[in-house]
């Protein structure tokens, strides 16, 4: 038996992404308001 070429990017992709969701940053409240409070100042940039 073979696997089809895309079952296998399909399983890694779905891999990939558990992992990232994992070890996803969470920021409280309290920090999101001081992010953004801190970008509107200009004193860091907000980038994603």
């Amino acid at each position: 038996m073979t696997k089809k070429p895309g079952q296998s990017k399909a399983a890694a992709d779905k891999l990939v992404k558990s992992i990232r969701r994992k070890t996803r940053q969470t920021y409280s409240s309290e920090e999101k308001i001081r992010i953004v409070l801190a970008g509107l100042r200009g004193e860091e940039s907000i980038s994603l």
